[in-house]
């Protein structure tokens, strides 16, 4: 099984842009998505021509730059990040990839105070790589912010392996698990836990 994940990981080839920004979120202890991860977003947006797409963690802009690579040219990327080191180093990515400014909103703050004020059913697509004790509140945000068709996607949804093993009973992995509930009892999702990087919860709005 490792060695397919390693395979599938080595399949993806990042350009000199995305090792930069992978590199500096390294030294900044922002832990970047890996590759296999990135261009499953990048996927996702095209497959849903995204337009309008919230991130929450911009960390250093690697997942931002795969999302801004699949989404369409005149398409906006929401992204939340409470660090002002991490946005800093994620408008470097973006200028150097040559993104246009109106393409990026980066918005200092904490996640679960900035999207509520954010509108119902107007985005395309939702991305959370953030704290997993909070994930059962990013699933009721990330939701409502969904419109009809569009995709809702958590990262590290399988925590080192923690969240299957049921012996496991600490905070963050109970939060995980009470998020997955969350998107598989909702009746307008559809749901599939994809095992690649940590792994990458997954649902569309029907």
């Amino acid at each position: 099984m490792e060695r397919n994940l390693a395979y599938v990981e080595e399949s993806v080839v990042e350009d000199e842009v995305l090792l930069d920004a992978r590199e500096r979120a390294t030294e900044l202890g922002a832990a970047p998505v890996p590759a296999s991860v990135g261009a499953l977003l990048s996927m996702y947006a095209q497959m849903l021509g995204a337009r309008s797409v919230v991130e929450v963690g911009t960390g250093a802009g690697v997942s931002g730059l795969w999302l801004l690579d699949g989404m369409r040219e005149d398409g906006t990327l929401t992204t939340i990040d409470s660090e002002p080191e991490h946005q800093r180093a994620a408008k470097e990515a973006f200028r150097t990839a040559e993104i246009a400014p109106a393409r990026t909103r980066l918005i200092n703050g904490r996640a679960l105070d900035v999207l509520p004020r954010l509108a119902d059913g107007a985005y395309d697509l939702v991305f959370v790589d953030a704290s997993p004790m909070e994930h059962p509140l990013y699933v009721e945000q990330g939701v409502r912010l969904l419109r009809e068709g569009g995709a809702f996607i958590l990262n590290n949804a399988l925590l080192g392996g923690r969240v299957p093993d049921q012996s496991q009973r600490d905070p963050a992995t109970q939060a995980v698990r009470a998020a997955t509930r969350a998107i598989a009892e909702n009746p307008e999702l559809t749901s599939v836990l994809i095992p690649i990087g940590d792994g990458l919860l997954c649902a569309s709005r029907g």
